[in-house]
């Protein structure tokens, strides 16, 4: 008899860790802003810049994301090409 009541108790933690791992998981994913491509002519209300991605030592233009906050405190991802800094005029 108490075999079969510890044997329940740990199939039941294993299920309830089980759908608690999965519901953090999709609260991260809510949690990052989608990534806005920008566009020319574009004017986005950037307040404070978080950060800005490296773009390496590619040459030609590479894909560069800043994420920012906006004036009302919200935060965004957006997309933009740049010129690499990788090539050479010599």
């Amino acid at each position: 008899m108490k075999l079969s009541n510890i044997a329940l108790f740990f199939a039941l933690v294993g299920v309830g860790a089980h759908a608690f791992a999965d519901e953090a998981d999709s609260t991260n994913a809510t949690r990052q802003p989608p990534v806005e491509n920008y566009a020319y002519g574009m004017k986005p209300d950037i307040q404070k810049v978080i950060s800005i991605t490296d773009t390496g030592n590619e040459c030609g233009p590479v894909p560069a994301q800043m994420t920012y906050e906006d004036s009302e405190g919200k935060r965004h991802v957006m997309e933009y090409q740049v010129m690499g800094s990788g090539c050479s005029n010599g």
